[in-house]
């Protein structure tokens, strides 16, 4: 069973930086990392990922200001979010998807954007 621990959230002012880290349990090599954000009342919405060979992917809202990044040797996963905007509000949540297409989530994290 892999393990995905969420850290690096809080509250922050409009315009303010971030940084979510994911610690995995088990090695990372060829497994899919993500990140995802679930606001209040709505439906968990992918965010960004890196794919093994370090592609990565972004939803067009964080284009730009959002950049995801990996450390297998650290069993890590990053999501650095700069200027952020009360709409980024809400629980992040990483993912990781193994060479097998399984699928395993943290238990998220709360950002509180406000003005």
């Amino acid at each position: 069973q892999v393990q995905l621990v969420e850290s690096g959230g809080g509250s922050v002012e409009t315009g303010g930086s971030l940084r979510l880290s994911c610690g995995v349990s088990s090695a990372m090599f060829g497994s899919r990392l993500a990140w995802y954000r679930q606001r209040t009342g709505e439906q968990r919405e992918f965010i960004a990922l890196i794919k093994p060979g370090g592609a990565t992917e972004y939803a067009d809202s964080v284009k730009g200001p959002f950049t995801i990044s990996r450390d297998d040797g650290e069993r890590t996963v990053y999501l650095q979010m700069n200027n952020l905007r009360f709409e980024d509000t809400g629980v992040y949540y990483c993912n990781l998807t193994n060479a097998w297409g399984q699928m395993y989530w943290g238990q998220g994290t709360q950002v509180t954007v406000s003005s």
